[in-house]
């Protein structure tokens, strides 16, 4: 395993990774899945409902290149066929890793997250500088 997948130990440790399908779709469900990802050995069947939760929630799905054993040695899970991240920095982060020992494969999921963190910046950026009326306080 790489420096990519100390990552996602974290990530489980954190409580910002979420293993199998039913959790997955319930994060994409919840609009908290930031990366949606596929074991490498996973079945189509699994890749295929990764593909869709992905669309369905607009969220990047990347098939990683660990192996469902590799992964559940990690995370100290049986054998995960698709997990999802919900922490759009550990997601970036871990994709940015993913993407400097397999440019052509991961560069667009780090583009698009990039992307995606900008607009999430530039959010919170316009409602700090709009003085935003619900969270003034009032001393009365």
């Amino acid at each position: 395993m790489d420096n990519a997948a100390g990552i996602l130990g974290l990530a489980k440790k954190a409580g910002k990774l979420e293993i199998g399908e039913e959790s997955v779709s319930t994060a994409v469900r919840q609009s908290r899945a930031r990366l949606i990802m596929s074991a490498a050995d996973a079945s189509a069947n699994s890749r295929s409902h990764a593909e869709h939760l992905a669309d369905t929630g607009g969220t990047v799905m990347i098939v990683l290149p660990y192996g469902k054993d590799e992964l559940g040695a990690l995370l100290g899970r049986g054998s995960p066929g698709i997990m999802a991240l919900t922490d759009l920095g550990m997601a970036l982060s871990f994709t940015e890793k993913l993407e400097a020992a397999h440019p052509e494969e991961y560069g667009d999921a780090v583009a698009a997250l990039k992307k995606k963190k900008a607009r999430r910046d530039e959010r919170q950026t316009a409602g700090r500088t709009a003085g935003n009326p619900a969270k003034r306080r009032t001393n009365k």
